[in-house]
């Protein structure tokens, strides 16, 4: 073995070919952390406007319920789904680490 293959540097096409892919993992990295923080928000955003449409629902399925006589079975099973969710959420917003 010859002393100089010891210390041989990479080339310098070598040396931007690792540049160039180290610099696209974080690029892809970044790309997939920022769509699922789109995600996450928006989910987290539509959450109170889905429970209240929820909630809204089954308060217009008692009305109908009411009015024509028949059970509001929907309603039973619809409330106590959204009085979960209302929880769950509730839970979620609170025991987060920030």
């Amino acid at each position: 073995m010859r002393p100089y293959l010891i210390t041989a540097k990479p080339g310098q096409f070598r040396r931007a070919v690792v540049v160039l892919r180290v610099w696209a993992l974080r690029l892809l990295a970044l790309t997939v952390m920022t769509l699922l923080g789109t995600v996450v928000l928006t989910v987290r955003c539509l959450r109170p406007v889905i429970n209240y449409l929820a909630t809204r629902a089954a308060w217009l399925e008692l009305w109908a319920a009411s009015v024509t006589g028949i059970g509001p079975v929907g309603a039973a099973v619809g409330s106590g789904l959204t009085d979960e969710f209302v929880r769950e959420f509730h839970k979620a917003r609170t025991g987060a680490h920030a």
